[in-house]
């Protein structure tokens, strides 16, 4: 027989609460990705490792938050740990291939495309292998034409979220890309939950699995530590809060140049010491 679904148990607290949590986690990805363009490709993978990293914890979250005011008047709803657990993974490394490609390559059209498509299915490959997760008396289906938009929904998003947290344009404009990454995130997931119908039948025993209160709970203490564990190292970075390296003028002393030297990044110069100067053999900007 058909259910009676109800996504909004808890009124509007769980969605908002959700969107807050994938706003979070886009803040401080994004915010990452920016930085990993303001230096030298040897640093670049550990930014854009937890840049990946905290975006798909962030969207990981907001799904299981959502969840938790997810219910079905007929039967009880489970969720299977491992299963749980590898939706997580999934964000995390898909999420990350996509913010790799936009690190290294930059905020051009192809790496755009295929990051933000690579990053917008690995938010919606989260969604539905953690609602194949889901243990209850019943038959999970989906509209086809509902679930393919929750896609694009994803994919769209994200790609604008790469490109606005490529611009590098400081705090505010990151904001807003958060923004629009917190959209990616919970407008992926309340589109898929529309095309979502249950079918439960009766059954004298319990679903397998854990209950929400369970499972969930406790998983979600792991992501929200380590997205705080995140911000203060994206609050304490200076060139992460003002979106432009910071330099200091070089003092004159005999053999060393009287403009300041920067390196070159791709898209900025950042300023060097003399000790590194001789190192290797770098461009420097001078200021004219």
């Amino acid at each position: 027989m058909q259910s009676t679904v109800d996504g909004f148990s808890y009124g509007l607290v769980t969605p908002v609460v959700a969107y807050l949590m994938a706003c979070l986690g886009g803040a401080l990805g994004l915010r990452c990705t920016a930085r990993s363009m303001l230096v030298v490709r040897s640093r670049r993978v550990g930014w854009l490792a937890l840049g990946a990293a905290a975006i798909g914890s962030g969207v990981w979250t907001m799904h299981f938050v959502a969840m938790m005011g997810f219910s079905v008047e007929e039967t009880p709803i489970h969720y299977d740990r491992g299963i749980t657990f590898a939706s997580l993974a999934v964000a995390i490394v898909m999420v990350g291939v996509g913010v790799f490609i936009v690190g290294y390559r930059g905020p051009t059209g192809v790496a755009l495309f295929t990051g933000g498509t690579i990053t917008g299915l690995g938010i919606a490959s989260m969604h539905y292998l953690g609602m194949a997760g889901m243990r209850l008396n019943g038959v999970l289906g989906y509209n086809t034409l509902t679930v393919t938009a929750s896609v694009v929904i994803a994919v769209v998003a994200a790609t604008t979220a790469l490109w606005a947290a490529g611009q590098g344009r400081g705090f505010l404009w990151s904001i807003g890309a958060s923004l629009v990454m917190g959209l990616a995130a919970s407008g992926m997931h309340y589109t898929g939950m529309a095309a979502l119908r249950v079918h439960a039948h009766t059954s004298p025993h319990a679903p397998a699995g854990e209950s929400p209160a369970a499972l969930l709970a406790p998983l979600m203490i792991g992501p929200l530590v380590f997205l705080c564990l995140a911000g203060v190292v994206v609050l304490f970075d200076p060139l992460i809060v003002m979106g432009k390296p910071v330099w200091k003028p070089v003092e004159r002393k005999p053999g060393i140049p009287a403009h300041p030297e920067w390196e070159d990044t791709g898209r900025r110069t950042l300023l060097r010491s003399p000790e590194r100067a001789g190192q290797r053999s770098y461009r420097t900007a001078q200021r004219r």
